[in-house]
């Protein structure tokens, strides 16, 4: 076998800068949705 990889640290082989709004993103649509089933259980165990 050969041998034809070049072996990289993590932040060399990453090549660019990773942004923080993924995280607020993530938050977000994570409290969107348990907001809508809470409202859908509020609203058909009537």
């Amino acid at each position: 076998m050969e041998k034809d990889h070049e072996t990289v640290r993590t932040n060399q082989a990453r090549a660019g800068e990773t942004p923080h709004i993924v995280r607020y993103i993530l938050m977000f649509s994570v409290t969107m949705v348990v907001l809508i089933f809470a409202a859908l259980l509020f609203f058909w165990s009537r």
